[in-house]
């Protein structure tokens, strides 16, 4: 169907759908514009999940909505950010879903170095709004780290200059890792670089670093603005490692600077920061050495001096001796004549019991308790019958109580009891067993799920060198035999075959050669 049809008889204009007439204006309004550069200011933001960015340009007197796609607003140097003055390159277009026009945006810059200025000053407000500009949070440089990590061009002088500084003053381990130091690689790449090295395992095959330098030569504000975006300033301030910033010249400042644990004026200057110099170590040593054998010397001096004047005045032993062998020699002599006296007065008190110990008066006392024991000998007799009449009336009454037809009834209920107690116990103990073994049924389900066996049914494999796991192609390289485990049984590449399998795999599987 054309856009404009003949009128219809009776009709003063053609008809036309709401779609065909969104499609013209469509069309009018990109074949007139095309690519254009629009100025203005950044107003609404709005970044949704699918990863498009949805904006406002405005000036003082129009409003235009803009959308950049998510494959562009990936590769964009400067994201957009509300109140930011910047210069936007795109096409001009019509969304018919909400009868608007919108500019689908391909490029956004900042509109000049005072609008870059205005976007860092408004970055680092909010960073130090957040407290990682406090200085309190920041962390010491270690002393002499044994590794250092470099964040920077592998190319450039830099990397140069820090080594040369390195070796003279004392040498270290370095781990390079390369990034791009300007342009829309450079912050993504110095966010992974700083992540990575924090990543790596203390005591691994590749050693983790003490220290982190993050360097870069001097330029302008331009090349230098991958070290202020917000993810290079904050994945540096999360850093665990110790973080020197040695960006540009000693005049330049950017975000990193402020969140780092110490910055250098120079990438030179951070190396000296890094490690202190050798041979004033090395004397420092000697001096601090001799100062204290100096000092031991004369603490020995000192005590063996005080030890002889402690000597001098203590008394001889001889004096000390005296005393206790006088009061010796005066005890001795009084101790006979103390045995002779005591051994006379115990002879005299046993003469004196002695003569109270006659046969008459034993006689005597004997025949009063014979005469006494008869007493109660002629009462015990009376007394043991009454009390076996009492006893025996008592268990009368007793068995009268015990009828044989009333312990069978008490007997037959408590057996009832006892049965009914023994089945509740059974069934719960079978309750029990049942809900602990499901408990188990599903914990060795959830084991299954989460082992890395299960991983190994949907295709993937594990890959050993020995007892360790190669996770990297150059472990895998420099290793002389790789054991490869598939769910159904393990291989090895250039051995034996394996002799131990998996526990769900058939026996008898063979190496790859």
């Amino acid at each position: 169907m054309d856009l404009i049809d003949s009128p219809e008889e009776g009709l003063n204009s053609p008809e036309f759908t709401v779609t065909e007439l969104s499609g013209a204006i469509k069309r009018v309004i990109e074949g007139e514009f095309g690519h254009v550069r629009i100025k203005g200011e950044v107003g609404r933001v709005s970044r949704p999940r699918s990863g498009h960015i949805y904006l406002d340009l405005k000036d003082d007197r129009a409003v235009i909505s803009g959308v950049i796609w998510k494959g562009v607003a990936a590769r964009l140097q400067t994201q957009p950010e509300e109140g930011m003055e910047v210069v936007a390159t795109g096409r001009v277009t019509t969304f018919g879903g909400q009868s608007k026009y919108q500019i689908v945006i391909d490029d956004i810059k900042p509109a000049g170095l005072g609008a870059l200025m205005a976007l860092l000053e408004k970055r680092k407000k909010m960073l130090e709004a957040e407290g990682l500009f406090d200085p309190a949070r920041k962390r010491p440089l270690p002393y002499l780290p044994d590794v250092i990590g470099v964040v920077t061009s592998p190319s450039g002088a830099v990397i140069r200059d820090i080594l040369h500084r390195l070796r003279d003053r004392f040498p270290r381990k370095v781990l390079i890792w390369p990034v791009a130091v300007q342009g829309e690689k450079c912050a993504p790449e110095v966010t992974r670089a700083i992540e990575g090295f924090n990543a790596m395992t203390p005591g691994g095959a590749l050693p983790r670093p003490d220290l982190l330098i993050v360097a870069r030569g001097g330029g302008s504000v331009e090349d230098l603005w991958g070290f202020n975006e917000e993810s290079v300033a904050r994945a540096a301030a999360a850093s665990e490692i110790p973080l020197i910033s040695a960006v540009g010249h000693e005049t330049d400042t950017t975000l990193i600077d402020f969140v780092s644990d110490k910055r250098a004026p120079t990438p030179t200057a951070a190396a000296e920061l890094a490690v202190p110099v050798r041979h004033e170590l090395m004397a420092w040593l000697d001096g601090q050495d001799a100062r204290m054998r100096q000092a031991l010397s004369h603490g020995l001096t000192r005590r063996d001096q005080r030890l002889r004047d402690v000597a001098r005045a203590l008394p001889r032993a001889e004096t000390l001796l005296d005393g206790p062998r006088q009061k010796l020699d005066l005890m001795s002599a009084r101790l006979g004549p103390a045995l002779i006296g005591g051994v006379q007065r115990r002879k005299v008190k046993l003469a004196d019991m002695s003569g109270s110990l006659r046969p008459s008066t034993l006689r005597r006392t004997v025949q009063i308790e014979a005469r006494r024991l008869r007493d109660v000998a002629a009462r015990l007799s009376p007394a043991l019958l009454r009390s076996f009449a009492v006893k025996e009336d008592r268990m009368t009454a007793l068995s009268r109580r015990f009828r044989p037809a009333a312990l069978q009834q008490d007997r037959d209920r408590k057996t009832r009891e006892f049965g009914a107690l023994c089945k509740r116990l059974s069934d719960t103990g079978k309750r029990d067993l049942a809900r602990w073994k499901g408990r188990i049924d599903t914990l060795e389900r959830l084991r299954l799920t989460l082992g890395y066996e299960a991983t190994l049914e949907r295709g993937f494999a594990v890959v050993r060198n020995g007892d360790d796991i190669v996770t990297d192609c150059k472990t895998a390289k420099s290793a002389d035999t790789l054991e490869i485990q598939f769910a159904d049984g393990r291989v090895r590449v250039g051995g034996k075959p394996v002799t131990r399998n998996h526990p769900t795999a058939p026996s008898g599987q063979g190496s790859l050669f």
